[in-house]
C-alpha cells in the first residue's frame, strides 16, 4: 500500500530526476509499475487464499491418497513409497501449473501487451509452457526419487549425504543450463567478430577472467527487457548478451527504422533531422560502450567473489535446513497437524517441514539476502569505476531504466525490504562523482 501510494501520487517527474527522465517515459513507467502491483496484489492474494483452502480441507493428504490409488492400479501397493511419492510430485505440480496458468496469461497478454514488452503469439505461449514443464519433470522426478532413495538408506547422517547430494546436482545444473537446457527454449547465436566482440575480450583478458566464449540470446521473440549474464566454473566461462540489450541487435529499433521511412543505415543519411531524433529517442539498447561498462559491473561480481560467497551461503543454508529436517522428521505431530496420522512419507516431511516450519525463517534470509545483494551490487558498480567506465554505465542505468520502464522513486520501507538493487538514484549518485571526473 505504500508503494502504491507512491505510484497514484507522483504524477510529475521530481526535480533531481529532471535531468535524466522524461515526462512521457515517467508516466509510462508509473502506469506500469501500478498495474504490475495491481496482478501482484490479486496473484498473491489467490496465492494465500489457495493454499490456506488446501491445508483446511486437506488437499494435502486427499492428493497423497490418489497417488497411492494410481499406484495400486499399476500394482504397486504402499510399500513403494518413493514411486508414490512420484507420483504425487507430478499431481501436485500439473495442478501448480495448471492454477497458475490464468494468472501467466493475464500477466503476459494483458499486462505485458498492454505497455509493449509481450513479444509471444498464444501459441508460442502455450508450447513454451508445455515444454517447460516436461522439462522441469524431466528433471524434477529423477532428482527426487534419489533424494529419498538417500535420506531412506542413510542412516543417523542421512542429512550429510542428502546435503552433498543437492550440492552435487546443483553444480552439475548450473554446468549444464546454458548448453543443454536453456537452448532448448531461446537461439544462443556466438557474437560475431568484430570490435564489441574484441574489446570484451580485451576486458575479460585485463581482469584474468577465464573467457572462452559470447553468445547474444535472441530473447526479443519472448519480451523486449534486456539481460546479461556470465556462467561456467573454472577455466570455462561464457557471456551471454540478450539482443535486446544490444542497440544493434534489437529487432525493436529495425521496426522503428522501417514505421519512421528510415533505411537501416548506421549513418542515417538523406534522414531528416526530426526523424533521426524521433527514432533516437525511442530506440531500445545500449551502444557498444555501454555494453562494456554494464559487463564491467558483472564481471565485478565474479572478481569481487560475490558468486562464489552466494554459493557459500546457499550450502551453509542447504545444510542448517537438512540438519533441521533431520531433528524435526521423526516428530509425529507435525505429520498429524497436517492430515497425516497413519504413516509419515519422507516426501511430504520434506514438504511440511521446508515449505511450512521453515516460512519465517525463511523471509528473515531473505531480508538478509537482499541487503547482501545491494552491497554486491553498489561494489560491482565501484568496480567499473576502476575500470574507466562510469560515464557509460551512468548513461546505460538510465537507458535500462527506460527501456524496461524501471519507476525510479520508491518507498524507503518498500525498497528496503523488496528491492534485491538499489534503486537508480542511489547507484547514480554513487557514479556521479566519477562521471564528472
Amino acid at each position: 500500500q505504500r508503494q502504491r501510494r507512491i505510484y497514484k501520487t507522483t504524477t510529475h517527474v521530481p526535480l533531481e530526476l529532471g535531468q535524466i527522465m522524461d515526462s512521457e517515459t515517467f508516466e509510462k513507467s508509473r502506469l506500469y509499475q501500478l498495474d504490475k502491483s495491481t496482478f501482484s496484489f490479486w496473484s498473491g492474494l489467490y496465492s494465500e487464499i489457495e493454499g490456506t483452502l488446501i491445508l483446511l480441507f486437506g488437499g494435502i493428504p486427499y492428493l497423497w491418497r490418489l497417488s497411492g490409488r494410481f499406484c495400486g492400479y499399476a500394482g504397486f501397493g504402499p510399500e513403494y513409497e518413493i514411486t508414490q511419492s512420484l507420483v504425487f510430485l507430478l499431481l501436485a505440480t500439473l495442478f501448480s501449473a495448471s492454477t497458475g496458468l490464468p494468472w501467466s496469461l493475464y500477466n503476459t497478454f494483458v499486462i505485458e501487451e498492454k505497455h509493449g514488452f509481450n513479444q509471444q503469439t498464444l501459441g508460442f505461449f502455450m508450447k513454451d509452457a508445455i515444454k517447460k514443464f516436461v522439462v522441469t519433470q524431466c528433471i524434477l522426478l529423477p532428482v527426487s526419487s534419489l533424494l529419498l532413495y538417500i535420506i531412506k538408506i542413510g542412516g543417523d547422517y542421512f542429512f550429510i549425504y542428502a546435503w552433498l547430494f543437492t550440492l552435487v546436482v546443483s553444480l552439475v545444473l548450473v554446468t549444464i543450463y546454458a548448453d543443454y537446457i536453456a537452448p532448448l527454449f531461446d537461439k544462443f547465436t556466438p557474437l560475431p567478430e568484430g570490435k564489441l566482440k574484441q574489446e570484451i575480450e580485451v576486458m575479460a583478458k585485463s581482469i584474468d577472467f577465464p573467457l572462452t566464449k559470447v553468445y547474444v540470446v535472441e530473447g526479443s521473440k519472448r519480451s523486449s527487457h534486456s539481460n546479461a549474464y556470465f556462467y561456467g566454473f573454472f577455466k570455462n566461462k561464457r557471456i551471454v548478451l540478450f539482443d535486446t540489450l544490444l542497440e544493434e541487435y534489437s529487432v525493436l529499433n529495425r521496426d522503428i527504422q522501417e514505421e519512421s521511412g528510415m533505411e537501416p543505415r548506421s549513418d542515417g543519411e538523406g534522414d531528416s533531422e526530426e526523424i533521426k531524433a524521433k527514432v533516437k529517442s525511442k530506440k531500445q539498447g545500449c551502444k557498444n560502450e555501454e555494453v562494456l561498462a554494464v559487463l564491467g559491473h558483472e564481471l565485478g561480481h565474479w572478481k569481487l567473489g560475490h558468486t562464489v560467497k552466494n554459493i557459500i551461503i546457499s550450502q551453509m543454508n542447504s545444510f542448517l535446513c537438512f540438519f533441521l529436517f533431520a531433528v524435526l522428521i521423526g516428530r509425529k505431530e507435525l505429520f498429524a497437524a497436517f492430515g497425516f496420522y497413519d504413516s509419515q512419507p519422507t516426501l511430504i516431511g520434506l514438504l511440511i517441514i521446508f515449505q511450512f516450519i521453515f516460512s519465517p525463517y525463511n523471509e528473515v534470509l531473505s531480508f538478509c539476502l537482499t541487503v547482501l545483494s545491494r552491497r554486491f551490487e553498489f561494489q560491482a558498480d565501484a568496480f567499473a569505476k576502476k575500470l574507466g567506465k562510469a560515464k557509460d554505465l551512468y548513461s546505460a542505468l538510465i537507458k535500462l531504466n527506460k527501456d524496461n520502464l524501471g519507476f525510479p522513486v520508491s518507498d524507503w520501507l518498500f525498497s528496503m525490504w523488496h528491492y534485491s538493487h538499489p534503486p537508480l538514484l542511489e547507484r547514480l549518485q554513487a557514479l556521479k562523482s566519477s562521471k564528472q571526473d
